[in-house]
């Protein structure tokens, strides 16, 4: 099972709260009542209004709430093969790994920072093939360009920065490497774009070369620098309470800085744009930009479609709304005559 909007479970977080509002409520209604009579002749008077009515409507409530928020998070099971018009854009994503995105300047770190934005940017695509290089000394397509956002996305998730043994930022193999991945194209050598996230320390060189053989191809890169310009060090150790830091060997502290130089100049070799993430990283304004490019179509194509099952869990949430609103706290009893002195 898939979930569109999976932040949303974090509203679950309510639920013990409203639970503990509803018993709140209930004692203090209790505590009124008992200031004006004693607890026989309140069960006699009141007799219709049991606790069990009312814990009955508390529950529907809650089951309310727990329905509507799975509707939120829109769940998805279930596929299907279906034939679209592809008509859009080619995007590759370039995502450093190195150890230096292991910086906790952006919390939690670097790279889990840039992992949660690449899922919010891939979920705002409609139609654009995307596809994932990782890049840390070396580099590699870690998901080809594909119109199962899906299955991007899981591919993504599983991305930590020891999938690659060479340290370093080879930013320019990263590029060359997309340059492969992008291939011809059924749109020509255009309508197509690299998003490069790093923090631009770049250790390999030819950057720049790279960029303009990019350039040659059509691709728009745009580059995103993540992290602090003052430095911060790089922890190579998190578990538990005792953090420990990278060193050189004369022990010092190795500091990671954000380059925004070599990133921009690599825009602007390709006619893109640099986004200064610093530390509040958000692919928005990417996403508006490529939006603005001349899409192509591309005929058409299979796609595998996750469907969305969210429609169940809103209409049980709506009917245990209306349900917990038409039960009364009172129950109602016929009162039968027994004569006057029963």
């Amino acid at each position: 099972m898939r979930f569109g909007n999976p932040e949303y479970f974090m509203l679950l977080l309510a639920l013990p709260v409203v639970i503990l509002l509803f018993f709140i409520l209930y004692r203090r209604k209790i505590a009124a009542l008992a200031r004006f009579a004693s607890a026989p002749l309140i069960r006699k008077l009141n007799s219709s209004a049991g606790p069990s009515r009312y814990i009955l409507k508390a529950t529907f409530f809650c089951l309310f709430l727990l329905f509507a928020v799975f509707a939120l998070v829109r769940p998805m099971f279930g596929v299907k093969i279906e034939m679209v018009e592809r008509k859009g854009v080619d995007i590759m994503i370039a995502l450093d790994i190195s150890h230096s995105m292991l910086a906790q300047d952006i919390v939690p770190n670097r790279l889990e920072r840039a992992k949660f934005e690449i899922r919010r940017f891939i979920n705002m695509l409609k139609g654009d093939r995307v596809g994932l290089i990782i890049f840390a000394g070396e580099s590699f397509v870690q998901c080809p360009l594909t119109l199962d956002y899906g299955a991007a996305m899981t591919m993504l998730q599983a991305v930590n920065v020891d999938w690659l043994q060479i340290q370093g930022t080879a930013i320019a193999d990263a590029i060359h490497k997309a340059i492969k991945a992008f291939g011809d194209g059924g749109g020509g050598k255009k309508h197509r774009a690299l998003i490069i996230l790093s923090d631009g320390e770049d250790h390999e060189g030819n950057v720049v070369e790279a960029a303009r053989a990019a350039a040659r191809e059509g691709i728009v890169i745009y580059t995103v620098g993540i992290g602090s310009e003052s430095g911060v060090p790089i922890p190579i150790n998190a578990s538990g309470a005792n953090v420990t830091y990278k060193r050189d060997k004369a022990g010092n502290l190795v500091m990671t800085r954000l380059d925004p130089v070599m990133l921009e100049r690599i825009a602007i070799e390709t006619n893109g744009k640099y986004f200064h993430a610093g530390t509040n990283l958000d692919l928005t304004r990417i996403y508006n930009e490529i939006s603005q490019l001349e899409k192509t179509e591309f005929g058409m194509t299979k796609a595998t479609v996750h469907e969305e099952q969210y429609q169940i869990f809103l209409f049980a949430a709506i009917i245990f709304l209306l349900i917990e609103f038409f039960i009364s706290e009172r129950a109602r009893r016929k009162e039968v005559w027994k004569g006057r002195f029963e």
